[in-house]
């Protein structure tokens, strides 16, 4: 009489437990929040480690968000980074770009997902700044290695369906910096709640107007700075207000005939990343 044995489970099974285990490592982390801004991609994290980035950069044009477990993504982190030097110095630094390292990323997930006993518990934005809005590049990977182009904004971790959903009814196309930034943080706040701190939060910016590295770190007073000027700019663009519209109406015209000339723009404040996770 044979005697079944009961330790078999179908690949269906082993792939659905693989995806439950690491759905809910993911969801107990704090979601990120990744979206184009008028001057290229803002990334939001709220996180109180001065030491420990979800958000860093991986080359010139390129940055990386990530939630999960800090360990898994850091080797991911790493990997980017290495895979680019190595390519940028082997070739040209314009052959380094966000769809090729997504792309590096989806194979390794993917094959660890199908192959190892325990998938990585991890999930993250690949980011590359372009010329102009119509070129950059917002790439989100799953656990098991799922590429999904994402058009303008990414939300990942947490509970990334709901701050998605408010996020999508505050984004619009072309928000200067402030109004984006408000907008990440009313996204990333549950309803009732009171929204972190600046001295809690994790920033940074791909800036297109910045020479060579467009990535850039907003330290906690520039993002107080910024986070009042959403405020007193409120619903209006570029920081004006109904009120100063209204009174500019019956003021006096005092512009000069010709306007004296303006200084070229500037990139926000911040720390350059060094990539090295410091």
């Amino acid at each position: 009489m044979s005697i079944p044995f009961g330790g078999y489970a179908s690949p269906e099974q082993i792939m659905r437990d693989r995806a439950e285990y690491a759905r809910k490592g993911i969801a107990r982390g704090r979601s990120v929040v990744v979206m184009q801004y008028a001057d290229g991609i803002l990334f939001v994290a709220p996180n109180p480690s001065r030491a420990l980035h979800k958000i860093s950069e991986i080359y010139d044009r390129i940055g990386f968000a990530a939630v999960g477990r800090y360990n898994e993504f850091e080797s991911l982190r790493l990997a980017g980074i290495r895979y680019a030097d190595i390519n940028g110095y082997t070739f040209n630094r314009s052959d380094v770009t966000g769809r090729g390292l997504a792309n590096l990323y989806a194979q390794h997930l993917g094959m660890i997902f199908t192959e190892s006993i325990k998938s990585l518990e991890v999930e993250i934005v690949v980011a590359e700044v372009g010329d102009g809005p119509e070129d950059d590049q917002i790439y989100r990977l799953t656990f098991d290695g799922s590429v999904f182009d994402e058009q303008g904004m990414a939300v990942i971790g947490g509970q990334a369906e709901a701050v998605a959903g408010r996020l999508k009814e505050r984004y619009q196309e072309g928000l200067p910096l402030p109004r984006a930034l408000d907008a990440a943080l009313a996204a990333l706040t549950e309803p009732g709640g009171e929204r972190p701190p600046a001295t809690q939060l994790e920033v940074a910016v791909l800036d297109r107007a910045r020479e060579h590295r467009k990535f850039l770190r907003l330290t906690p007073p520039r993002l107080e700075r910024i986070l009042r000027e959403s405020q007193e700019g409120g619903g209006g663009a570029a920081g004006e207000t109904p009120a100063d519209d209204a009174t500019a109406e019956h003021a006096p015209n005092t512009t000069p005939a010709v306007p004296p000339p303006t200084a070229p723009p500037i990139a926000p404040e911040g720390d350059i990343d060094t990539g090295s996770g410091e």
